[in-house]
């Protein structure tokens, strides 16, 4: 009995999993679709750098890469998951030291999402995104051999980074609503994966509450912070490095 209900909550957490590996990208393309992937078919401003292509190609690695590992893994060819599992660790520091640049070289010429606030006060959104990234990424890396803790904080670690696709929807309450929207939007497909798993598994686990907590404490947290004059400081400061 017991040898079966760990077989049915394995498939269950498949289904979980693969769900995520198919919206995730879904999400991603409907999101950026206007201003990268299908740019050529609307009439949206050009792409300001070669930092940004790169950016836009490593983070379109990063999802391929997350579909690529989650069907490996549903399909029982673990050997291959963990080899590449190399390349993940390789891609991530990528994602994080491109992310970096790229969000402070779009600080420095004053570009942010319109309507919005200005590019030094929304300089702070993109960073911790991809500080947040790091501290789920490193502990995914860390605990690889936990396959527990390690699948769910690779499943955060992706969410985490649907909000700048969200954002980018053209859905008109989501352009209008501004943070609330798109964090919101955010955390409603994070709460729905924890949920789907507390339930199935008649527990909170760990490390979908830690993640959670870490995730949304971090969206009010950035907000209330960016228009201080000690963010302003710091973010003119980190701007002259790369202007």
């Amino acid at each position: 009995m017991a040898a079966t209900q760990s077989v049915n909550r394995r498939i269950s957490d498949r289904k979980l999993y693969l769900l995520a590996a198919i919206l995730i990208p879904i999400i991603v393309v409907t999101g950026f679709a206007r201003t990268y992937y299908l740019k050529g078919f609307f009439t949206t401003p050009p792409i300001p750098s070669r930092l940004v292509h790169l950016h836009g190609l490593i983070m379109t690695s990063w999802v391929l890469l997350f579909v690529t590992q989650v069907t490996l893994v549903a399909t029982k060819r673990t050997r291959v998951h963990m080899r590449l599992g190399i390349l993940g660790a390789i891609l991530a520091i990528l994602v994080f030291v491109v992310g970096i640049l790229t969000a402070l070289s779009a600080a420095a010429r004053g570009s942010s999402p319109a309507p919005g606030p200005p590019a030094l006060q929304f300089l702070i959104v993109p960073l911790v995104d991809m500080f947040v990234f790091a501290i789920l990424i490193g502990t995914a890396l860390y605990f690889r051999r936990k396959l527990d803790v390690h699948k769910r904080l690779m499943l955060l670690a992706a969410i985490n980074f649907l909000t700048p696709a969200i954002a980018r929807i053209p859905l008109k309450f989501i352009e209008t609503g501004g943070p609330l929207a798109f964090f919101g939007l955010t955390d409603l497909c994070l709460l729905a994966c924890v949920a789907f798993d507390t339930i199935k598994h008649r527990r909170l686990h760990p490390v979908f509450l830690w993640g959670t907590l870490l995730i949304i404490m971090s969206q009010p947290l950035r907000l209330i912070f960016s228009g201080t004059e000690l963010w302003l400081k710091i973010a003119t400061a980190l701007t002259s490095l790369v202007s």
